[in-house]
C-alpha cells in the first residue's frame, strides 16, 4: 500500500477537511478489510491466500496463491494482473491488494469451491470513457481505472446472495446488477447501490 504524504505547502493539498474524512474513512476501510479475517477462526489461521478467476472476454483463466507466509508473490500479482487486463486494449495496470483480499475473503464467506467469473477488472481511461459515453451506468472516474473494481459473479451462488455477502463485509462498494447477472465491488468507500 502506497504512503500519501500530506503538507501544507500550497498547490499540494488545500482540501483539510475533506482530507481528514478521506483518511478518516481510509482508515476505517482499512480496519475493516484488516479485521476481515478476524471473523472467523478458522480463516485467521491460513497460510496462503488464493484466487481462482475467468475472464469471460479473453477466456483466460488462473488458480493460484497471491499470497503465501505473510507475503505477496510478485509473479501471481503480475499474472492476476494479466487476467484482469483492458480486454478491449491490452492495457494492463497492477490490481489493489486490497481488492484481492476482498474477493478471496467473499469467496472464503459464500463457501463456494468454483472460480469467479470476471466481466470487467481494470479499465484503461480511454476505455472508460467510451463506456461513460454510451451508458450512464458506467462512473467517468470508475475505480476500475485504478485496478481497485471489479464486476463479477460465481457460478453456483444466488447473485443475490454474493451481494448480500459481498455487503456484510462492509468495505468498499457493492453495485448490483441484476440485469446484466452481475455485482461490482471496489476498495472505495462504503457504499451500496
Amino acid at each position: 500500500m502506497s504512503k500519501r504524504i500530506i503538507t501544507d505547502s500550497p498547490g499540494i493539498l488545500t482540501d483539510h477537511g475533506n482530507t481528514r474524512r478521506r483518511l478518516l474513512q481510509a482508515g476505517l476501510g482499512a480496519c475493516a478489510l484488516f479485521a476481515m479475517p478476524a471473523a472467523n477462526a478458522a480463516y485467521s489461521r491460513i497460510y496462503e491466500k488464493r484466487l481462482s478467476l475467468l475472464n469471460l472476454h479473453t477466456g483466460e483463466r488462473i488458480r493460484t496463491a497471491y499470497w503465501e507466509k505473510g507475503k505477496y508473490i510478485p509473479e501471481a500479482l503480475q499474472a492476476i494482473a494479466k487476467v484482469l487486463r483492458d480486454h478491449r486494449s491490452g492495457e494492463r495496470h497492477p490490481i489493489d491488494l486490497g481488492l484481492l483480499d476482498l474477493i478471496q475473503h467473499l469467496h472464503y464467506k459464500t463457501g463456494s469451491s468454483k472460480e469467479f467469473q470476471v466481466i470487467s477488472g481494470y479499465r484503461s481511461p480511454a476505455t472508460n470513457a467510451t463506456l461513460a459515453a454510451r451508458s450512464h451506468g458506467v462512473a467517468k472516474k470508475s475505480l476500475h481505472m485504478q485496478g481497485k473494481a471489479i464486476d463479477i459473479r460465481l457460478p453456483g451462488i444466488p447473485l443475490n446472495t454474493l451481494r448480500r455477502v459481498a455487503t456484510s463485509m462492509r468495505v468498499g462498494g457493492v453495485g448490483y446488477y441484476p440485469e446484466s447477472d452481475f455485482i461490482h465491488v471496489d476498495t472505495g468507500n462504503v457504499r451500496y447501490w
